[in-house]
Formats: structure tokens, C-alpha cells, sequence
């Protein structure tokens, strides 16, 4: 037996219609080729990555994990991390795939599989197996045990369970519950020995591109959860809604509450940059052409204004270039006082100089705060 869906309250109801209002007005404005569409996806990537691997407490710079995506060496994040951040690129990469592939049905293979790119790393827990024994989560700040995974001999046949109801189960709920209560069921079964958050979240997103609910870049809701406060927040639901060990009964509805405001607040969000993003790409160009530059440097500029830090070869790859014309451009926009640049050779980078950090600090102030559907 799974934990089962919920019925929605008219308010749930009302914040679903607006989810999807924002959905359809973003399907429509990315139907529209843009140039700075590559990097405002790729942004979008980096964060689900950096948020799903926060709550695990694996953390990188969103610069770092598009380097990783990049296959760079990153400047900043430990091996350790890096490698934590290359398997869940590699798993999401699957899910983007898995959500257009035409022919496609869940079965426990498929999840099996998500889970060893995430962690094939650790040989030692035994990644893309189902675990052999019992399994404990303990609190990261007491040590006691605040969740217990259900035997063992029952995860099989639980599995098969959730497999079923992935194929047929609820298909008049609408696919925002059921993927949050896909994520709220992987997450309570904890079938593996490591990676299970993970692979819940990950669930999650596949559940809402199978249905064509946007790419999975647009539709995740990691970045909203590796939110510190929103961490806690999220293992506080999850606590209150499953209890310390697998009872599958009682209402479900706080957890997908939680999930739809996720939803709502991601989706605001994606909606402001995409907007700035037009904006700021269009700024930039005005003032590129004003300056003499080739146009191509607007790339490099949006680069530096959306992230903390630009390297060489991402413009050079994105534009490209030889090492020589992408350098030469760099040069000139540091000397223009858009970038300042620190580092020598392969650990050169660039910032934000005078005139992009009163642009990013303009943009700042103009930033209309995001608003709770519940409140």
C-alpha cells in the first residue's frame, strides 16, 4: 500500500490555475528563438543541480557546476563534491531525455539506473541496487533516528507498487500531485543504500516532462528546495506528513500544499528572469554596438551579469572562437570597464567590473519580490 493522493481544496484548485497560467505564458515566450535562451537553460540546469545537492550537503557555486557540465575543471569545489555534482548532471541528462523519448513506460530498471549514475561512485553502496538490509535516517544535528525505511522483504513488492501507479495510478490528478506524491513515496520507500532524495527529486521532474509539463530546466523545483530555509522546511513536511517510519495512511494534502508552492514561487522566478533576460540581452547590445564591439560580446556580458564569475573558454566555447579572438574581446571589455579580471592562465577568470556592477545593482532594485499563493 502507497500513501495515496489527496483531494485538493478549492484553494489548492485556484493555486494550480495560476501555476498553469504561468506555464502556458512561459511555453509560449520560449516557443520564440532568443540568443540568450543556451545560457539562460544551462543557469537553470546548474541550479536544480546546486539546490538537490545542497539538501544533501554536497555545495558548488553555480559557476563550478556549469564548468563540471562544461567538462572544466572547476576553480573552487572539492573532487569529492565534483563528483557528486557529474552524476546527478548525468542522471537529469537522462531525465530530459526520458521525458521526450516516444516510447517510455517506468519500470524499476529505469530507476535502478538513475540511481548508479547519481552514485556509481561509491561502489561500497552498492549504486543502482536495491539496499540488502534495513535502512535509518538520523537528524544531522542530535544523530537520532527520524525516519525508518520499511523492511526490507516489503521494498520489492513497494517498488512494484509505486512502478504500477507511475504507469496507471491517479491519471485524473493533475501531474503536479501526482509527481510531488511520486517524490513523497520513492522518498518514504528508500530503496537504495544512498541517493534516495535525490532520486525523489529527480522523479519528480520526470513525472512533470513525461506529462510535457515544460523541459525539465523549467519545471524543477530543486532550486526552490536547496534553499536553506526552504530545506528545512521541506525535511519539516516530510517529517510531519510520513512520521518516522513507513505508515502508509492519513492525509497527504501539507505535502502537496508544499509542492505546489514550490511550484508557484519557481515558476514566478523563472518567469522574472526570462523577462530580465530579454532586457538586459537587449541593453547590452545597445551598448556593445555604441562601443565598437562585435556583437558577440553581449555573450560574454550576460555571463558575467547573470553569474559571479566568467571564464575564457565558456565564452570561447559559446561563441565559438579560437583562445586568441575570445582573450582579445575579454581584454577589451575589462579595458571598457565592464569586466575585471583576476587569475593568471588556467585559473584566470573574470568579474563583474564598475559599469556591469551598477547594471547589476540597478536590476536589483527593480526586482519585484515573489508572492505566496497561500497567503
Amino acid at each position: 500500500m502507497l500513501y495515496g493522493t489527496p483531494a485538493l481544496d478549492p484553494a489548492d484548485k485556484s493555486v494550480l490555475a495560476e501555476i498553469e497560467d504561468m506555464r502556458q505564458d512561459l511555453k509560449y515566450r520560449l516557443a520564440e528563438t532568443h540568443r540568450w535562451d543556451g545560457q539562460l537553460r544551462r543557469q537553470l540546469q546548474a541550479r536544480a543541480i546546486q539546490g538537490s545537492n545542497a539538501i544533501e550537503g554536497y555545495r558548488a557555486g553555480v559557476e563550478d557546476i556549469q564548468s563540471i557540465m562544461a567538462g572544466e575543471e572547476p576553480l573552487e569545489t572539492a573532487q569529492s563534491v565534483v563528483k557528486e555534482i557529474a552524476g546527478y548532471q548525468q542522471a537529469l541528462t537522462y531525465v530530459r531525455l526520458l521525458s521526450r523519448a516516444p516510447v517510455f513506460d517506468y519500470d524499476v530498471g529505469v530507476l535502478n539506473a538513475l540511481n548508479f549514475m547519481m552514485i556509481g561512485h561509491h561502489v561500497e553502496k552498492t549504486p543502482g541496487v536495491m539496499r540488502p538490509g534495513s535502512i535509518y535516517i538520523r537528524s544531522s544535528v542530535s544523530r537520532e533516528v527520524v525516519y525508518e525505511g520499511p523492511d526490507v522483504e516489503h521494498v520489492p513488492a513497494l517498488m512494484g507498487e509505486l512502478i504500477s501507479w507511475l504507469n496507471e495510478g491517479d491519471k485524473d490528478a493533475p501531474s503536479y500531485v501526482r509527481a510531488a506524491m511520486a517524490h513523497f513515496n520513492l522518498v518514504n520507500i528508500h530503496p537504495w543504500r544512498d541517493g534516495n532524495g535525490r532520486m525523489a527529486r529527480a522523479l519528480q521532474t520526470l513525472v512533470l516532462g513525461r506529462d510535457r509539463i515544460m523541459t525539465p530546466e523549467f519545471c524543477s523545483i530543486e532550486e526552490w528546495l536547496g534553499q536553506q530555509r526552504t530545506t528545512i522546511e521541506y525535511y519539516d513536511v516530510l517529517g510531519a506528513v510520513g512520521g518516522r517510519r513507513w505508515s502508509p495512511h492519513g492525509d497527504t494534502l501539507d505535502w502537496v500544499r508544499f509542492c505546489l508552492r514550490a511550484h508557484h514561487m519557481q515558476a514566478q522566478r523563472v518567469a522574472a528572469r526570462l523577462a530580465e533576460a530579454g532586457e538586459i540581452w537587449t541593453y547590452l547590445e545597445e551598448q556593445v554596438d555604441a562601443e565598437g564591439l562585435n556583437t558577440r560580446c553581449v555573450s560574454a556580458l550576460y555571463e558575467a551579469f547573470v553569474n559571479r564569475r566568467l571564464r575564457r573558454s565558456r565564452y570561447q566555447a559559446d561563441e565559438e572562437l579560437s583562445q586568441g579572438q575570445a582573450a582579445r574581446d575579454l581584454r577589451d571589455l575589462a579595458a571598457k570597464g565592464w569586466l575585471q579580471p583576476y587569475g593568471e592562465t588556467k585559473g584566470r577568470f573574470y568579474q563583474a567590473g564598475p559599469r556591469m556592477a551598477r547594471l547589476k545593482a540597478e536590476s536589483a532594485e527593480r526586482a519585484t519580490p515573489l508572492r505566496d499563493p497561500y497567503r
